[in-house]
């Protein structure tokens, strides 16, 4: 799913019009940015928490070449799937077999 079809989406749903929704869609989207830019963390009940995460400096391996390539101390967004979200897709998942690409 791409961020135009959320768009078209939400723009059914509520009555809105699409540049509208997208104005909202890209606001929430760069709300979210700028909280994990600034390292604060997002929770979002029945939805999930994105945070940043430091990840520690160490030895990688280029797969092609098989050389060694060091990696300096980097930070990363992530997001944890609240445990509501979690549940309600395993649960709908089993019982309409959908397929999981």
């Amino acid at each position: 799913m791409t961020k135009a079809d959320i768009v078209d989406k939400i723009a059914s749903a509520t009555g809105l019009t699409k540049v509208e929704t997208e104005v909202v869609v890209d606001g929430f989207l760069k709300t979210v940015s700028e909280a994990l830019i600034e390292g604060r963390h997002i929770e979002i009940r029945g939805f999930g928490t994105f945070r940043v995460k430091k990840r520690k400096p160490r030895l990688a391996r280029n797969p092609r070449t098989g050389e060694s390539v060091p990696l300096d101390e980097h930070y990363v967004p992530i997001f944890k799937v609240s445990r509501e979200l979690r549940e309600l897709v395993d649960s709908h998942v089993k019982a309409t077999g959908t397929r999981i690409e």
